[in-house]
């Protein structure tokens, strides 16, 4: 489901130094619970591996990885191509990210993709797996327990965020 929202659900609190939640702190920011982590993607290069780097990291660093058997594992895979997807979006249609934020709690993880873009992110309707391209949006709607579009009024741009289930 593509929902459009003044302000995201579940939000998980604010960055460090006191900054709105989605604000960024800089690049590999982390709050001190370790649950919320920022990546400036603005002028970096490999931006779609270096953004699957970040959040396998993080994915390490919360114990979904290593993962124990093929569920958690499958679990862990399907974030970072949700990541791809999201990050690679924004270069194709938005003029490039400006920044990732990958967060968690006990039930939910959080990928937010951030540029400056004005479009609207939608799956291709209808989807046809035999066609290339195209497949990104209907891929994260596919994976994903709820995804959409978060715009601050009278600001350029959007924030393109994701939600998967934490592994049991």
């Amino acid at each position: 489901m593509s929902t459009t929202r003044q302000h995201p659900p579940g939000d998980l609190g604010p960055e460090p130094d006191g900054a709105p939640a989605g604000a960024g702190g800089g690049p590999g920011t982390v709050l001190p619970d370790g649950r919320v982590r920022t990546l400036a993607l603005g002028n970096a290069s490999g931006i779609v591996p270096l953004a699957r780097d970040f959040t396998r990291q993080a994915l390490y660093d919360w114990g979904w990885l290593p993962a124990p058997n093929a569920d958690r594992r499958a679990a862990a895979e399907d974030v970072l191509l949700v990541v791809s997807e999201l990050v690679t979006n924004a270069c194709l249609h938005a003029e490039g990210p400006d920044r990732l934020r990958v967060s968690s709690d006990a039930k939910v993880l959080r990928l937010e993709v951030t540029d400056l873009g004005a479009g609207q992110p939608a799956p291709r309707t209808p989807h046809r797996a035999g066609r290339p391209g195209g497949h990104g949006m209907f891929i994260v709607q596919r994976l994903c327990l709820d995804w959409g579009v978060v715009r601050t009024p009278g600001m350029t741009g959007k924030t393109v965020w994701a939600e998967l289930a934490a592994p049991s």
